[in-house]
């Protein structure tokens, strides 16, 4: 089992296999979000109490469960990094940073224009909108740090402890419809006894929510296999890889 991780977290074994994988993995997020835009925009029916608009929840909380998704994906990535010194996890943990970024600003953009019509203002000092504005500092702050410190090794251990520090805020976030009382409703797919959602609402909602981790392992290859071949630039199989392109 270490032998096939070992052999998998190999960088030239990795971009090999990562570049077959990137076709299936947009065509897949293709098609996800092309069925769960449909079902949420079309097939589900319209709220009884908030019309049409609450139909930006399947953007918005696909976003949302993602921001602390790619959060936890890139601490872990981090710690095994700083653990066990492997670069590819290394790179996992810097390259998740800006995809989980753009997930956090795609949460309160969208959270903001269903706030409008729902609370009559685009933004109020509510105990989960400000941890998930912290958690895209911290976002920010891990793309600052690893920009910051010209040796990429250093750096990838500076953002591995920022990460780990930062991991205190994800429980906040989850739980802060229960622990304060703030302005967003409590829990209605992750209950004890069933949803508090029409199934037609319910199922291209987490359509969307596959669709976008799909998305997230798919942009995350790309990144990686970019940020590999600068890390790697001076080593034979990369000099070998560069020797084939130009044919």
């Amino acid at each position: 089992m270490m032998k096939f991780i070992h052999k998998t977290a190999s960088p030239p074994y990795f971009y090999q296999l990562s570049g077959r994988w990137i076709p299936w993995l947009a065509g897949i997020t293709v098609l996800l979000l092309l069925a769960g835009l449909y079902g949420g925009l079309i097939v589900a029916p319209t709220d009884y109490q908030q019309g049409e608009s609450y139909r930006i929840i399947f953007i918005h909380v696909p976003a949302a469960w993602m921001s602390l998704f790619v959060y936890i994906a890139m601490a872990v990535a981090g710690a095994i990094g700083l653990i066990w010194r492997i670069k590819l996890a290394e790179s996992v943990a810097v390259c998740s940073a800006p995809i989980g970024a753009g997930f956090t600003l795609l949460a309160l953009i969208t959270g903001s224009m269903w706030g409008k019509p729902m609370w009559g203002a685009w933004w109020v000092w509510d105990a989960r909108l400000t941890s998930e504005l912290l958690l895209l500092f911290l976002y920010f702050g891990v793309m600052s740090l690893y920009a910051a410190i010209a040796d990429k090794r250093v750096a990838s251990r500076a953002v591995a402890l920022l990460a780990l520090v930062g991991v205190v805020n994800i429980p906040v976030i989850h739980y802060s419809v229960e622990w304060w009382n703030t302005l967003h409703q409590g829990p209605t797919i992750a209950k004890f006894d069933k949803p508090s959602i029409d199934l037609r609402m319910l199922i291209p909602l987490l359509i969307m929510a596959t669709a976008f981790k799909f998305y997230y392992v798919w942009a995350l290859l790309l990144r990686v296999r970019v940020e590999l071949l600068e890390r790697e630039r001076n080593t034979q199989w990369v000099k070998l890889l560069l020797k084939q392109l130009k044919g």
